[in-house]
């Protein structure tokens, strides 16, 4: 049995993607496939028994069902954490070395799922360079395009890891950065003997969220066309300009939500007739009968939110940039993603398999 650490330089990159798409990859290819996720950030009870959130999904998603105390040994709550800075952190590193050789039993390979950064965990010992050090396991770092790529973070997890280090992700690259990429960035890493296992494009659909999440999220409430609120919302134009410019900038935009003041009308119906995903609208003010007659007719959601225009743009591009993958349609697409673009042959040679 050899395992493989998914890690990241920062949370929100992508590590329950990377480690769904693998497991099914290696699982369609005919390896017994073991999941763990030894530091737990999401607390979460199921069936009575305590583990953690992502890592009960990923293994639903990977057909399996096993001890969640197992899967996720260390669990990091409010306690936890007051423990640890009264200086009351146990050695915990036996425990994780101790569930990782049970759920290895009768495995090919073992996924383990990294928590936030590579130094999250650190105040008790449980970071993500202590796990892979302590399992004696290979590793793959996510490193997230935002703005830029964390070419430090990269080469630091180099002189830490060494050899364990199987190689990189980038992930969620844009179009403009992706010469630049191949050219420059992606030969220096590997001058450097950092292994660039593939790198995945930015995919709108991977960002998505449903129209009935994102009311939820904002803590607004669907008054319209409740019926479509599962359809998915990309991206979002604020609709806080003249008309005419609105347009032009309406036009360029696909599935986004359009958030605009509940008293702006005129932006809210040109919104509609384009067949906008949802509408969003600020400030607590619900739309005239005009506005909801006409988005029952062409079947859009209307979101009211308390919040100002402002506030919910900020919340929307947090949200956009840190949904979780739960949607079937996501975990299909993503996994497809990683399949593809992950240099398998590499990875297999790497881990012996």
């Amino acid at each position: 049995m050899v395992g493989i650490y998914i890690g990241a330089t920062a949370g929100y990159s992508g590590k329950n993607m990377v480690a769904m798409g693998i497991g099914l990859r290696l699982q369609k290819d005919g390896y017994r496939v073991g999941y763990m996720k030894p530091v737990g950030a999401l607390p979460q009870e199921k069936e009575g028994r305590l583990g953690d959130g992502d890592a009960f999904f990923v293994q639903d998603v990977l057909g399996l069902n096993e001890d969640p105390s197992l899967v996720t040994p260390v669990v990091v709550n409010h306690d936890f954490k007051m423990k640890a800075f009264a200086g009351k952190c146990e050695d915990l590193i036996p425990r994780i070395r101790s569930a990782y050789e049970k759920l290895g039993q009768n495995k090919d390979v073992m996924i383990v799922s990294g928590s936030g950064s590579m130094f999250s965990g650190k105040y008790c010992n449980v970071d993500g360079i202590s796990v892979v050090r302590a399992l004696g396991i290979k590793s793959i770092i996510i490193d997230r395009y935002v703005k830029e790529l964390n070419y430090d973070y990269l080469m630091a997890m180099k002189e830490a890891l060494g050899e364990q280090l199987a190689g990189v992700l980038l992930n969620d690259i844009p179009p403009a950065f992706r010469e630049e990429l191949d050219t420059l960035l992606h030969p220096f890493l590997e001058n450097k003997g950092i292994k660039v296992l593939g790198k995945i494009p930015t995919d709108p659909l991977m960002g998505a969220i449903r129209v009935s999440d994102l009311a939820e999220r904002l803590g607004g409430r669907v008054i319209t066309a409740q019926d479509k609120s599962e359809r998915v919302v990309e991206n979002f134009l604020i609709g806080t300009m003249q008309v005419e410019n609105f347009m032009t900038h309406f036009r360029k935009s696909k599935r986004s939500a359009i958030i605009v003041g509940g008293d702006r009308s005129d932006v809210q119906l040109v919104a509609l007739e384009g067949q906008c995903q949802c509408l969003v609208l600020t400030g607590n003010l619900y739309p005239n009968d005009i506005i909801m007659t006409r988005a029952e007719v062409l079947e859009v959601p209307i979101v009211v939110v308390r919040d100002d225009t402002f506030s919910v743009a900020k919340k929307m591009e947090a949200i956009l940039s840190r949904h979780k993958l739960r949607d079937v349609i996501k975990i299909q697409h993503g996994s497809q993603l990683v399949s593809s673009i992950i240099d398998f042959a590499y990875l297999k040679e790497t881990l012996g398999i």
